[in-house]
């Protein structure tokens, strides 16, 4: 009788334990095994993934939002809170939008310099008619009286209309702005202007600080109003923010 090798527990000679097999594609203990080809890959446990890596970031980490107030690489739009991504409106657009501003006051200033030319004319008329009588007469010093009468109240019209001017424009700019965040001109050309930090229109203080800096420019025979509606072209922030737009804290945007 022969002993089988004593190394061997199953008393077989050459015959090794069966080792169970491990399902197809399932990966076991030790190193990972490949996917079958034409199978995706299984995601294993971990944090979940956040999509493409960005050129530049770490490796890991979640993808940055801009802050608001912040240009994309100085292509025009900018980040505003509630409103979300924004285009800057164009200088094109603003000039257009204040040219057809500008159309809406000529008018009024039409009205009322065509009211004021016929009050002239008319006291006019009234003071030749005086040198058709005797200077020597009553009837001529009552015509004179009439006639200066007249001229008084020419001046106080003349005076009366820039005032009214004044106030229309300071209504019209101011109010609009303040509450709709755009005159007539602006809403022609798709423009609004809101607060840099809200998103929402500037209000009653924001739209006076925007409406009254040019006017104290206009104090100077216009030079300085004009250059307060050319100063977004020396804005480098790309913002195209005027004097005027920052000390009110204002962007004119695309609707």
């Amino acid at each position: 009788m022969s002993f089988g090798d004593p190394n061997n527990p199953y008393g077989q000679p050459g015959q090794q334990p069966q080792q169970p097999q491990q399902p197809q594609g399932q990966p076991g203990y030790g190193y990972p095994q490949q996917a079958p080809q034409g199978v995706p890959p299984q995601q294993g446990y971990g944090y979940p993934q956040q999509g493409a890596q960005q050129p530049g970031q770490p490796y890991g980490a979640y993808p940055q939002q801009q802050p608001p107030g912040t240009l994309q690489a100085n292509s025009g739009y900018i980040n505003v809170p509630v409103l979300g991504t924004v285009e800057v409106a164009t200088m094109g657009r603003r000039l257009g939008a204040r040219c057809l501003d500008g159309v809406v006051i000529g008018i009024l200033y039409a009205i009322l310099s065509a009211t004021l030319f016929a009050g002239m004319f008319g006291a006019a008329e009234s003071i030749e008619d005086c040198s058709k009588l005797d200077p020597l007469t009553s009837a001529y010093e009552t015509c004179v009286n009439d006639g200066a009468e007249a001229a008084g109240g020419i001046f106080a019209a003349f005076f009366g209309a820039i005032m009214v001017i004044f106030v229309a424009t300071l209504l019209y700019e101011w109010l609009m702005i303040s509450f709709a965040g755009a005159t007539l001109g602006k809403m022609v050309l798709g423009l609004k202007v809101v607060k840099e930090n809200t998103g929402q229109v500037p209000g009653i203080g924001g739209g006076f600080i925007r409406w009254i800096i040019p006017m104290v420019g206009a104090i100077l025979c216009g030079i300085g109003q004009l250059l307060v509606y050319l100063s977004p072209f020396f804005d480098n922030s790309g913002k195209l923010q005027g004097w005027h737009d920052r000390a009110a804290g204002t962007l004119v945007i695309k609707k």
